[in-house]
């Protein structure tokens, strides 16, 4: 086998790796790259490839995700992870564990460590790498990549939630959701929506956003009635699917191209959190994006 055949083999791994590190996929894409282009330049092939590329990866999106976090304190408004509708990397053993890590509460969770930590903690929890191979991947010790991981297990833990809700009761209850949102039915919405419910949604200040979450049941339903049949009369059509392996839908226009995605955050029988992305930065992996500037002046023009 050559080097080419050996990475595209352990492609999938390295994306995932990278993705959960930095929450982008442009920037998972490129550090898998930078990856390739490394271990290509390498004189003599390494014993253990997997673990080299796996190294590699991870140093990369770790220098990548310490500039990172210094743009986003100055990102306009919220900021959520670019949506991923399906991971390369999949272990059929520990399926549920891998789609638990890539939700996006998962990864703004993550967004509380450090870098090291948040590499650690992918290494270790996740992909289940053993600590002489995390502190290789970080250059540490041991005794130290330990320490990390049980800070981050701590300030993870600390955020998630004691219960949640099992796939299958999660899509029955989404599909509950979007046919009430399509119709606009606002009391069929408040039964679904937990009290503290919010609607956070990702512009970065370059497409039409909430100037801020919109909170509880009743203004949250009120907000979704009144908006989705506005866009579903002008063509915009609602695609059921997995968004970062949470019930979600991506919106299309007439043409197919992409609006926005929508996540469900659902616990104890109800969504609590309603994440949407409209930044058109962070959809063009999901295709040709639409204007949503444009779209939003066309609807206006409507109601006048």
């Amino acid at each position: 086998m050559d080097r080419a055949e050996e990475f595209e083999g352990l492609r999938g791994l390295l994306f995932s790796i990278a993705y959960r590190v930095l929450g982008s996929v442009g920037e998972a894409e490129d550090a898998v790259q930078e990856a390739w282009l490394r271990y290509a330049a390498t004189p003599t092939r390494p014993r253990d490839v997997k673990a080299f590329l796996a190294t590699t990866v991870t140093r990369i999106a770790i220098d990548v995700l310490r500039s990172a976090r210094v743009r986003r304190e100055t990102y306009a408004g919220p900021w959520l992870p670019e949506p991923l509708l399906t991971d390369p990397y999949e272990d059929p053993q520990r399926a549920a564990e891998l789609a638990d890590s890539l939700s996006t509460a998962a990864l703004l969770l993550l967004e509380r460590l450090s870098p090291l930590e948040r590499a650690v903690f992918v290494l270790r929890e996740v992909f289940d790498f053993g600590f002489p191979e995390v502190a290789a991947a970080v250059g540490r010790s041991e005794a130290a990549c330990r320490q990390l991981v049980v800070r981050a297990r701590r300030h993870m833990a600390e955020g998630r939630p004691r219960f949640t809700a099992d796939r299958g009761e999660r899509a029955a209850l989404a599909a509950r959701f979007f046919s009430a949102l399509r119709v606009g039915d606002v009391a069929g919405l408040q039964s679904l929506l937990a009290a503290d419910v919010a609607v956070v949604g990702d512009g970065g200040g370059k497409a039409p956003q909430l100037t801020r979450p919109v909170a509880g049941a009743e203004h949250v339903a009120r907000l979704l009635a009144t908006v989705f049949p506005r866009m579903a009369r002008a063509a915009i059509t609602l695609e059921p699917c997995e968004v970062n392996g949470d019930p979600g839908a991506v919106a299309r226009d007439r043409d197919g191209r992409v609006l926005h995605t929508m996540a469900l955050d659902v616990l104890d029988g109800r969504v609590r959190t309603i994440r949407v992305v409209i930044n058109p930065d962070k959809l063009t992996h999901l295709g040709p994006v639409a204007d949503a500037w444009a779209l939003t002046r066309r609807l206006r023009r409507r109601e006048d």
